[in-house]
């Protein structure tokens, strides 16, 4: 891609917008994740650098974020909780940024971007609401200035309530927190252009300054380290690397799946091309930059992404400019957040994790199928009640486990003739539709593979044993994509004990490379090669040319499936 020259102010211009809001979600965001501050912006700024130089996307923003900084601290945390070192848990969330990167770089050159859609919408939308509630209730206590020593949703939950109860709240601390939000909430509805998350942090810092929130034991942020992020090779204990790369293998596909689904959004605005396996390698070099000096695993940001949009940036030299400015504050004026209130940073956690819920999602679902709904109940309830990491785990299994019981179950139904339509229907739909006596049309919509051969072979027996007996059921197998060798096993064995009762196995509209497969497995030895067709209406042909048999309504009372009620359509002559 050639720079245009008319793009450079806007890109700048961009990047200062766009700095506002990487210095103060950064210095958040790391805390979300258990870290120093500080990190966060070490963070941003060499992820920012890196996806610059191998990222694909134009104006793609990559930074800490909110549904990675639990899922951090889960991984991160429980190895330091003995001594409770930062500079030890530095070096394993480094570690983790590592470990993050090398599984992008692989998967991005085995052309694994597919993985993303190892997380469905359904259970993408509970495990983001269980991570919005997991997030506010972890960040309420800080926000009203107090600390709460738990594990897990509920034991933080029971802390909160007692901090309420026993008086442990602190009402400066309270107070910024709590109006922290609410500025927040009420530029970004009424005064969307204006950078909310800025406004609320100067404010903060000029109130704990001319009200001494320091000495009202409110916690401040501190002076920063000065200077420029050390290049850090971690070190870490040969022990922590197992748990850490269960939390690297959780953390690369929710980043994944946020960096696929930011690119295909902004793309389809510009018109542009999603290059998945080549945002994979952008972000894992991203996240290896992240790691070599002391930051933390990075996604992409929507909320980001849309501000330097909206700013004019047309190309990653905005993210070069935000990284560039990161660093001058870094180097010139590492005070310039010394009176910065903790309940601030928790404010910007907590409007974070809002943007991050999705009830409206979850009542359509509900609205519209109540099945999509229960998985993503469950993965709501996996994140909550047994973390986040445990959680996206769960959220993949129900996924996975959902693809399959609907190819485990696939759709399965009778066909007819209906006046007035071309082509074959749907009995479910046309339930008086017109059916030929002694023939059964049967169309079984998926694969034919080892999970489902039984369930498709126990359809047709039950078609094959209405009364009066068809003579031949016609499978429909345009929808049969493939047939395996366990499925194969079952058609020959099917054949032969349907033979033994006079009634044929008839295949219409199968694919041609699902036909070579039968054809190599043998069936053609056992199914009469005569008994495979083009198209279906070539098979009803046949048997009416066979038979003579004429078209007739279902007798009354039939229910639309034969074999589903013992009532059948009347039988054809012998063939």
């Amino acid at each position: 891609m050639s720079y245009r020259r008319e793009w450079l102010v806007k890109d700048l211009v961009a990047g200062v917008v766009l700095t506002t809001l990487l210095v103060p979600q950064g210095m958040a965001y790391a805390e979300l994740a258990g870290l120093p501050a500080i990190t966060g912006l070490y963070t941003s700024v060499l992820c920012l650098l890196g996806y610059a130089v191998c990222g694909p996307s134009r104006i793609l923003v990559l930074g800490p974020d909110s549904s990675l900084g639990p899922m951090i601290a889960a991984t991160v945390l429980p190895l330091v909780a003995a001594d409770g070192d930062p500079d030890r848990a530095v070096a394993l969330a480094s570690v983790l940024a590592v470990m993050v990167a090398a599984i992008m770089i692989v998967g991005s050159a085995a052309k694994l971007g597919f993985i993303a859609d190892l997380i469905s919408r359904p259970t993408m939308i509970g495990y983001m609401n269980g991570l919005a509630l997991t997030i506010l209730v972890g960040r309420l206590p800080e926000l009203l200035g107090f600390e709460v020593d738990a594990d897990g949703l509920l034991g933080e939950c029971a802390g909160l309530v007692r901090g309420l109860a026993g008086g442990s709240v602190v009402p400066a601390a309270a107070a910024v927190g709590c109006g922290g939000i609410v500025l927040i909430l009420v530029l970004q509805r009424l005064l969307p252009g204006v950078p909310a998350v800025l406004v609320m942090v100067v404010l903060a810092i000029a109130a704990a300054t001319a009200f001494d929130l320091g000495e009202h034991g409110v916690d401040l942020v501190g002076e920063l380290p000065q200077g420029f992020p050390p290049f850090t090779i971690p070190d870490v204990r040969l022990s922590d690397l197992a748990p850490l790369f269960g939390g690297a293998l959780g953390i690369a596909l929710v980043s994944l799946a946020d960096t696929i689904s930011n690119a295909s959004a902004f793309a389809a605005r510009t018109g542009h091309e999603v290059r998945g396996n080549q945002e994979m390698a952008g972000v894992g070099v991203a996240n290896l930059a992240a790691g070599l000096f002391q930051g933390f695993p990075v996604s992409t940001s929507g909320s980001r992404t849309a501000v330097a949009e909206r700013a004019g940036a047309k190309s990653q030299l905005t993210g070069v400019v935000g990284a560039a400015l990161i660093l001058l504050v870094l180097v010139l004026a590492p005070g310039l957040f010394r009176d910065l209130p903790q309940p601030a940073l928790a404010a910007v956690v907590i409007t974070a994790s809002l943007s991050l819920a999705d009830v409206p999602g979850s009542v359509r679902l509900w609205r519209q199928r109540r099945t999509e709904f229960l998985l993503s109940l469950a993965a709501f309830v996996g994140v909550a009640l047994l973390g986040v990491l445990a959680g996206i785990a769960i959220a993949v299994a129900l996924s996975v486990l959902n693809v399959f019981r609907r190819a485990w179950w696939p759709y399965g139904t009778v066909l007819g003739r209906v006046s007035g339509l071309e082509g074959f229907h749907d009995v479910r739909s046309y339930p008086r539709a017109d059916h030929l006596p002694g023939l059964v049309m049967y169309r079984f919509d998926a694969p034919l593979f080892f999970a489902n051969a039984r369930t498709f072979r126990d359809a047709v027996r039950r078609l094959a044993s209405g009364e009066p007996r068809p003579r031949w059921i016609v499978v429909a197998a345009e929808p049969m994509t493939d047939v395996d060798t366990t499925a194969a096993d079952m058609l020959q064995e099917l054949d032969q004990a349907l033979n033994a009762e006079h009634v044929h196995l008839v295949f219409a509209e199968l694919k041609d490379p699902v036909r070579r497969k039968i054809e190599r497995y043998g069936l053609t030895r056992t199914i009469d090669p005569r008994h495979f067709f083009p198209t279906v209406e070539a098979a009803v042909a046949a048997y009416r040319e066979r038979t003579g048999a004429e078209w007739t309504p279902p007798p009354t009372g039939w229910s639309g499936v034969p074999g589903a009620d013992g009532a059948a359509p009347p039988s054809a002559p012998d063939e």
